[in-house]
C-alpha cells in the first residue's frame, strides 16, 4: 500500500508546532524568572512574538522543495535511501549502499522542456524516486501534492515540475548551499535548448565528454528529426488547428536547435580537454577552471552563479 506525502507533511507539521509551541513556552517562562529575579515587572512583559522563536514552523512550499533537493542527492548517490545521512561526498565509491534506488551511472541528469531522454531524464527519474518511495498506486495523488505546493505553471503535474527545475531549482540551490552550489548545472541559454546537472563530487576528466557525447549531440539530432516531423504536419494537414499548434513548437524548436549549435561548440572544446578537478580548491575555483578554454577564455557552460 502506497503513502501520501500529505500525510507525512502533516505529521511534520504537527511535530515542527510542537517543537515551536514548547521553545516558546520555555523562553517565556526564562523571561519571568528574569523578570521576577530583577523586579522589572513594571517594564517588561514575558510574551515572545512568533516572529522571535528560533525555531521554525514547517512551510509546504519549502519542505516540498527540500524533498526535491534530497531526490537529486539520492540520484546522484550523495544520499540513499538504504543509508543514513550523507554517503558519498567523494573518495571510494561502494556500490552497495544502494540496493533500493540505483543512482545515475555517468553522473548526468538532462533536462530539456520535453522529456527527450526518457529513462534519464530529470523529471523522469524524480517521478520514478517517489514511485520508489512513496508506491505506485499513490503516484499521482503525490506528483499533484508536489506540483501544487511548487506552484509553478504547467498543465500536468508532471509539467509544474519539470518547469520547476527548468526555472527555479538551481537558483533555490544555490540560495541554500551560499553559491557555493554541490550540483552544476550545464545550460545552452533561455530557450531551454539543453540543460543538465551534474554532482561535482563525481566529477571526472570525461565528464564535460559524457555530456556532450550522450546527451547533447543525440539531442541535436532529436531536434532535427522534430523539425522535419512538424513540418510534415504543416505540409500535410488541413486542419487550421493542427497547422498552428505545429508551427507554435516548429518555431521554438528551431530556436533551440540554433541555441544548441552555438552551445556545442563550448562544450566539445571543453571535452576535449579533459578538465580534472581537484575538490580541495573549492567550489568557487572549480566552477571556473571547468569553464575554461585553452586560450583561458570563460566559456559559460554552466548557470552562472549570482
Amino acid at each position: 500500500m502506497g503513502r501520501l506525502i500529505a500525510d507525512k507533511y502533516k505529521e511534520w507539521e504537527a511535530e515542527c508546532e510542537q517543537r515551536f509551541q514548547q521553545l516558546k513556552a520555555n523562553e517565556e517562562e526564562l523571561n519571568r524568572i528574569f523578570i521576577d529575579i530583577y523586579g522589572l515587572q513594571d517594564e517588561l512583559t514575558p510574551e515572545v512574538e512568533d516572529k522571535d522563536v528560533t525555531v521554525r514552523r514547517a512551510d509546504l512550499t519549502r519542505e516540498i522543495k527540500s524533498l526535491l533537493s534530497y531526490a537529486v542527492g539520492c540520484l546522484f548517490g550523495r544520499y540513499s535511501l538504504d543509508v543514513d545521512g550523507l554517503v558519498y561526498a567523494g573518495g571510494e565509491w561502494d556500490a552497495s549502499k544502494y540496493v533500493t534506488l540505483q543512482p545515475v551511472k555517468d553522473n548526468v541528469l538532462p533536462l530539456c522542456d520535453e522529456g527527450y531522454f526518457e529513462d534519464n531524464d530529470l523529471v523522469n527519474r524524480i517521478v520514478e524516486f517517489v514511485r520508489v518511495v512513496y508506491g505506485a498506486d499513490t503516484l499521482e495523488e503525490n506528483l499533484a501534492f508536489i506540483a501544487k505546493a511548487l506552484g509553478n505553471k504547467g498543465n500536468t503535474s508532471r509539467e509544474i515540475i519539470r518547469n520547476y527545475f527548468l526555472k527555479d531549482f538551481y537558483a533555490d540551490h544555490c540560495k541554500i548551499y551560499q553559491k557555493r552550489p554541490i550540483y552544476w548545472m550545464f545550460d545552452s541559454g533561455k530557450k531551454n535548448g539543453f540543460k543538465a546537472l551534474v554532482y561535482l563530487h563525481r566529477w571526472d576528466a570525461d565528464t564535460t565528454g559524457r555530456v556532450y557525447n550522450n546527451y547533447l549531440s543525440p539531442l541535436l539530432r532529436t531536434y532535427a528529426q522534430q523539425i522535419v516531423q512538424e513540418n510534415n504536419v504543416i505540409s500535410g494537414s488541413s486542419d487550421a488547428r493542427t497547422v498552428s499548434t505545429a508551427q507554435k513548437r516548429l518555431d521554438k524548436l528551431k530556436l533551440q536547435q540554433e541555441e544548441c549549435e552555438k552551445y556545442e561548440k563550448n562544450i566539445a572544446h571543453l571535452a576535449a580537454l579533459r578538465i580534472a578537478l581537484d575538490l580541495d580548491d573549492g567550489v568557487k575555483v572549480n566552477y571556473v577552471k571547468a569553464q575554461t578554454a585553452a586560450d583561458g577564455k570563460n566559456l559559460n557552460v554552466l548557470v552562472p552563479i549570482k
